[in-house]
């Protein structure tokens, strides 16, 4: 599985951005959103069965975050709202094809088999 992450750039404090997360080949599994801001630990985000369509997310981000997927695209993609200054850091899709995973354990990085390349979320003050 191949994960390519975009939709990243500048915008200003309460605006909105759409990332995007294609996987080659055929979807399955679960997807998860994190973030790495400069200095600090990846975050998880939100995460979504493929299979489905339910989701979990952080409890900080209060609903400002929305994850959804695209069948027909094979795409993942995080609607942010609301957008903050502190939302800046490179944002990072992965994708975990084991079996069964929790939601407590689509928390965790380590539960994922692969990860994209990151696209950096940079919001202006």
């Amino acid at each position: 599985v191949q994960l390519q992450a975009f939709g990243g750039g500048l915008v200003q404090a309460g605006g909105s951005l759409r990332l995007s997360c294609a996987a080659s080949g055929r979807a399955f599994g679960r997807y998860g959103w994190f973030r790495q801001a400069p200095g600090k630990e990846r975050e998880f985000l939100a995460a979504i069965r493929w299979s489905g369509g339910s989701s979990t997310y952080a409890d900080f981000l209060k609903g400002r975050f929305t994850i959804s997927r695209d069948n027909a695209k094979n795409t993942v993609y995080l609607q942010m709202n609301s957008l903050k200054p502190e939302d800046t850091a490179v944002y990072y899709c992965a994708s975990d094809t084991s079996y069964g995973s929790t939601w407590y354990r689509l928390r965790q990085e380590r539960t994922y088999d692969y990860w994209g390349q990151g696209t950096l979320v940079t919001v202006s003050s």
